[in-house]
């Protein structure tokens, strides 16, 4: 029996930025920009909802005069991921004995 995929997850924009950060615990916002390629304001949409779902953390600082924000992934965020990529595994198919 196939495994009930995450509504919120089908996003490639959030999937990308959760995997993102299942490697690397935390980035800041302009290098996750970077790595996947979308506008900011297309990224601060979908963090906004990745964090209104308790999936990441947002901390907004300064470095210098510029604003920093760094994005974490909780512990609720790693476990949708995997429960993610488990859901996705149990599509394969299996092999005909």
């Amino acid at each position: 029996m196939f495994k009930q995929l995450d509504p919120l997850l089908l996003s490639q924009a959030r999937l990308s930025i959760l995997s993102l950060l299942y490697q690397q615990k935390e980035a800041e916002f302009t290098f996750i920009k970077g790595k996947i390629k979308i506008t900011a304001g297309n990224l601060s949409i979908q963090l906004s909802k990745l964090r209104g779902a308790g999936l990441i953390e947002i901390t907004k600082q300064f470095k210098g005069n510029y604003p920093l924000t760094i994005c974490k992934i909780t512990s609720e965020g790693l476990l949708a991921f995997e429960q993610f990529i488990d859901a996705i595994n149990s599509y394969k198919p299996t092999p005909e004995l």
